[in-house]
Formats: structure tokens, sequence, C-alpha cells
């Protein structure tokens, strides 16, 4: 499913930028060399790498 439509960033797209590193919902975006657009997926990439965490 889609995470962020603008980038086309998938769940298992921000599951694999916080493997590798991203602790920030920009760090995701960056992952892909994306910049964030509208930010209406600020709240779910954050909340996934909170969940990540723990």
């Amino acid at each position: 499913m889609y995470v962020c439509n603008c980038n086309a960033i998938t769940e298992r797209d921000v599951a694999a930028a916080i493997k590798d590193g991203a602790s920030h919902w920009r760090d995701v975006h960056a992952h892909f060399k994306n910049t964030p657009c509208c930010g209406m997926c600020e709240n779910e990439i954050t909340e996934t790498i909170e969940n990540e965490k723990f």
C-alpha cells in the first residue's frame, strides 16, 4: 500500500529506509532521493518509525 502518493513510497519502502537508518520522515524521502511534497504522509511515516524503535 502506498504511504506517500506524491512520491510513490510504499509501506515496504518505508520499512527498508528505516532498516537502512532513516529516523525521521524526511529521511525516508531522502533515502529514495525524493523530497516531501504535500506532507500528508508525515504522520504515518513518523508513526511507523516510532513503532520500529520499540
